[in-house]
């Protein structure tokens, strides 16, 4: 298992790296990424690759309540 200065090395590059054309205004969406790689890694997944998988999806699903409510039609 890598010490704690090795994941946080790597949880930075990952985030750094799948955040690299999120707006460096867009502190939310970093936040909610980094989530997602902390939730990761207390789901055992250290792999570099898993990281990186987790950070994407995290920034193509957008939370619902950012998702466009389909229009009722009366």
């Amino acid at each position: 298992m890598p010490s704690d200065g090795e994941l946080a090395a790597l949880l930075r590059a990952v985030l750094d790296g799948v955040c690299v054309n999120v707006p460096s205004s867009d502190a939310m969406t970093r936040r909610r990424v980094a989530a997602k790689l902390r939730e990761a890694l207390r789901g055992n997944h250290h792999s570099l690759e898993a990281l990186k998988r987790a950070g994407r999806n995290a920034l193509v699903s957008a939370p619902t309540m950012w998702r466009e409510s389909p229009t009722r039609a009366d």
